[in-house]
C-alpha cells in the first residue's frame, strides 16, 4: 500500500513548534531581575522607610532647637545621643540580662494565657450557661489596670517573679478570651446545620466548623494580647522588679539619665513589635483557608 502523504494543513505544525520555542526563549531573555520583585512590597517598604526617616528627622530638629511650644523638648535627648547610649549598652551583659528576663516572663505568662484563654473562650462560645457564669467576672476584672494589681499580687504570690508573671498573664488573658468568644459567636449557623444534616456529631461540628470559623478572631486576639501583655509586664517590673527592660527604664528615670529612658522605651517598642509580628507569622498557616476562599 502507498503511504499517505501529509496534508497541507499538517505542514505548518512542523514549523510552529520551533517558532514557539524561539518565542519562549526570547521572552525569557527579555525578562529582567526587576520583573521578579513584587512592586507592591517595594512600595510598602519605601513608605515605611520614608516614614521612619521623617520621624527621626523631626526628632532631631525639635531637640536641636529645644522646641518649647506647649510640649517642652529641652530635656529630650537627640537621636545621636540615644544611639550612642544604645551601642554602649548592647556591649554590656547586664543589658542583655534585662532583655532576656523580660522575654522569659512574656513567654511564660503569654503561653499560659493563650492556652487558658482559647479554652475558656471556646467553652463560653458554645455554652450559654458557661457564658452567663464566667462573663460577670471578666467584665468586672478586665477594666482593672495592671498597676492596681501590683500590691495584691505581691501579697498573693510568694515571690516577686511570680507576681510579675501573674500580672502579665492577666493582661494577655482577656483579649484572647473575648476575641475567641466573638469568633465562636460569629460562626455561620448555616454551616453548623449543614454539617449536622450530614450526621456529624457535636464534637465533629466543633472541630471542623466552629474552630476554623473562629481562627481569624483568635489570631487577632493573640496579637492584641501580646501588646497588652508587654504593657502589663512593664508595669510590674517598674514597681516590683529587679531585672527587666521595664526596670531598666524606670531606673534610668530615677537616675535622671534621659538617653537611657529613651533607649528603654525604644527597646520595649521594638520587642513588642517583633513579638506581635512573630505571633502573626505563627498563626498565618492556620488561616490559609481564608486565602483559598477569597480566590
Amino acid at each position: 500500500m502507498a503511504q499517505a502523504l501529509p496534508s497541507e494543513t499538517e505542514t505548518p505544525n512542523v514549523v510552529a513548534e520551533p517558532a514557539a520555542a524561539q518565542s519562549s526563549a526570547q521572552t525569557a531573555l527579555d525578562t529582567t531581575f526587576w520583573d521578579y520583585i513584587p512592586v507592591d512590597k517595594l512600595k510598602s517598604l519605601g513608605v515605611i522607610a520614608l516614614s521612619m526617616t521623617t520621624g527621626v528627622l523631626l526628632w532631631y530638629v525639635v531637640t536641636e532647637v529645644n522646641l518649647d511650644f506647649y510640649i517642652n523638648f529641652e530635656n529630650v535627648p537627640s537621636p545621636l545621643r540615644v544611639f550612642t547610649a544604645f551601642v554602649g549598652h548592647i556591649q554590656t551583659e547586664i543589658f542583655w540580662t534585662h532583655i532576656g528576663v523580660s522575654m522569659r516572663r512574656i513567654l511564660i505568662s503569654y503561653s499560659i494565657a493563650t492556652v487558658l484563654g482559647i479554652c475558656v473562650g471556646l467553652f463560653m462560645g458554645r455554652s450559654r450557661i458557661a457564658r452567663a457564669f464566667i462573663m460577670p467576672y471578666i467584665e468586672v476584672v478586665r477594666p482593672i489596670p495592671a498597676v492596681a494589681w501590683i500590691p495584691l499580687a505581691i501579697l498573693m504570690w510568694p515571690t516577686e517573679e511570680s507576681s510579675i508573671i501573674y500580672i502579665t498573664f492577666l493582661g494577655a488573658l482577656f483579649p484572647i478570651v473575648l476575641n475567641t468568644l466573638h469568633g465562636v459567636e460569629q460562626t455561620p449557623e448555616v454551616l453548623v446545620r449543614a454539617v449536622q444534616s450530614l450526621g456529624a456529631r457535636r464534637i465533629d461540628v466543633f472541630r471542623h466548623v466552629v474552630i476554623p470559623a473562629a481562627l481569624p478572631s483568635i489570631a487577632a486576639g493573640l496579637a492584641i494580647g501580646m501588646g497588652v501583655s508587654w504593657f502589663s509586664l512593664l508595669a510590674g517590673e517598674i514597681i516590683s522588679g529587679q531585672y527587666g527592660i521595664g526596670y531598666f527604664t524606670w531606673d534610668a528615670y530615677s537616675l535622671i539619665n534621659y538617653q537611657d529612658i529613651v533607649v528603654g522605651m525604644l527597646v520595649i517598642g521594638f520587642l513588642g513589635t517583633g513579638s506581635t509580628a512573630a505571633i502573626k507569622l505563627i498563626t498565618r498557616p492556620m488561616l490559609k483557608w481564608q486565602e483559598r476562599a477569597r480566590t
